[in-house]
């Protein structure tokens, strides 16, 4: 059960490494908005915070 959790908390770092490049490559600025709702719930979830 351990392993699962440390494998979730990997996916889910990888995950906001992705939409963190991803944000600071676009321009439109609603683009990076969506992006930032998008990494606080992924930020919260990375520090096991429901």
């Amino acid at each position: 059960m351990l392993f699962l959790k440390y494998v979730y908390l990997a996916i889910v770092a990888l995950l906001l490494a992705l939409i963190l490049t991803n944000m600071f490559k676009k321009d439109k600025f609603l683009y990076q908005l969506d992006a930032a709702l998008v990494i606080i719930p992924l930020i919260l979830r990375l520090l096991l915070i429901k």
